[in-house]
């Protein structure tokens, strides 16, 4: 009792410290705004003119423009800095940017010319061989006089349109397809339709255990004293290695690392529900077949679970404005170049942190939470913890209506790895999504 007491007060604390941290950290939504509007531009040529108003909106060069504007020039990196000054025409902007230094000195030559100081005498295709990528070689190209059919590479265009299509229409008709399935669900709700749901099964354990597995393993073993304790064992692995790949092992090996304290506390946990024979799937009720079913189950509850969260961040950034605090793995995944990098990272978001966090959540808390609080008081308890656990409040909100959908989930298949496959492809979309937009 005494032991579950001090994890309580210790978790609850950092959990608020957590949370109150996260306001003073950058959001990704407004990079991910910026690399939005940056491949609409990229993909305009070849976006058909009847489509043009809906892919890419009227005029996404002004979109773009809008949005350098309000955004400090310290948060712009070099490649940014170029992109202002080659599409800003108005002359207090642009004394504004003739106060900003480069910091890579063989792009300088390029920004004096959009500048127009003087400086070494080059022609525009020695100019535009230093620009560091398409977009910014495109638009360097016209604002040097160019003309558009030698500004546009219409293999990168088309390229970029198919990544804007895909980030774009994906997310659209996913969106609308879940809608038409909520629609579905709760006419046949009304109509009493829908089979019932299965027993729920739990483990014979008390809200005791699940303080001392949550909030002493996960938390204060996991997520504050494991970090401490293998900090030098990933220094010395990461030796010698990319900033990049440096940056992706960390979070895997961390991940990994903080997931092992909670999950031995559950393994003797379990151990002692001996006396009591398992049911037929286990305590935890995997069953994983047929696979066939868990599959469609899982991505029939990412589609309906997409609108609602979509919907809560909508109304969340509305109502209060961006708070900030987004989850760091986003933001490292969009500036991420390094493949080996990235394929670390993607191991981490879409097969470990679904198959630990559903095990925790899904498997064990929500059914025992079901015994005392019944099956609504284990939904609202199952995901607010969920959503906490993540420590960033901007994102809360739609976390939390995740958490729900996950829990109805478990609750209406009576199976944990329909959960599994449902966590695995929200993170894995907006992975691939983040992907897209970086690339």
């Amino acid at each position: 009792m005494f032991l579950a007491f001090v994890s309580l007060v210790l978790a609850t604390l950092v959990w608020i410290l957590g949370l109150v941290d996260s306001f003073g950290k950058p959001s990704v939504a407004p990079a991910l705004s910026l690399e939005q509007q940056e491949l609409s531009l990229l993909a305009q040529p070849n976006i058909p003119e009847p489509l043009r108003p809906l892919v890419v909106g009227k005029d996404p060069a002004a979109s773009l423009l809008d949005t350098l504007r309000v955004t400090p020039l310290d948060r712009l990196d070099d490649r940014q800095i170029l992109l202002f000054t080659a599409l800003e025409q108005d002359e207090t902007y642009r004394a504004s940017l003739r106060q900003v230094t480069i910091g890579q000195p063989e792009l300088i030559p390029l920004q004096q010319a959009l500048l127009g100081n003087e400086g070494p005498e080059q022609g525009r295709s020695e100019l535009l061989a230093l620009a560091p990528d398409p977009l910014i070689r495109r638009v360097v190209c016209s604002a040097l006089g160019g003309s558009s059919a030698d500004c546009v590479d219409s293999a990168q265009a088309s390229a970029a349109a198919r990544r804007l299509v895909f980030s774009e229409v994906f997310p659209l008709a996913a969106l609308i397809l879940g809608g038409l399935l909520l629609v579905r669900h709760g006419w046949l709700l009304l109509r009493r339709r829908l089979p019932s749901w299965p027993p729920l099964v739990s483990a014979p354990l008390s809200p005791l255990d699940m303080v001392l597995l949550v909030a002493g393993g996960f938390v204060v073993l996991g997520e504050v004293l494991v970090p401490l304790l293998i900090a030098p064992f990933t220094t010395w692995v990461s030796r010698g290695l990319s900033p990049a790949l440096m940056q992706g092992l960390t979070v895997l090996v961390g991940y990994a690392a903080l997931a092992v304290p909670p999950l031995l506390i559950l393994r003797q946990q379990l151990s002692q529900c001996d006396q009591e024979a398992p049911p037929s799937g286990g305590w935890l009720q995997w069953q994983a077949r047929p696979i066939s079913s868990a599959l469609l189950q899982g991505a029939r509850g990412w589609l309906m679970v997409m609108p609602p969260v979509v919907l809560s961040g909508w109304l969340v950034s509305r109502w209060i404005g961006d708070q900030g605090g987004s989850n760091p793995l986003l933001e490292i995944v969009l500036n991420s170049r390094d493949p080996l990098a990235l394929a670390l990272l993607a191991i981490t978001a879409v097969v470990l942190a679904p198959l630990f966090e559903e095990t925790i959540f899904r498997g064990v808390l929500l059914p025992v939470l079901g015994r005392f609080l019944g099956r609504v008081g284990s939904v609202l308890v199952s995901a607010l913890v969920f959503a906490i656990a993540h420590l960033s409040i901007g994102e809360l909100p739609p976390l939390l209506v995740l958490g729900v959908g996950l829990a109805l989930l478990r609750l209406s298949t009576g199976r944990l790895f329909p959960c599994v496959v449902m966590h695995s492809l929200w993170n894995g979309v907006t992975f691939l999504n983040l992907l897209l937009l970086g690339a």
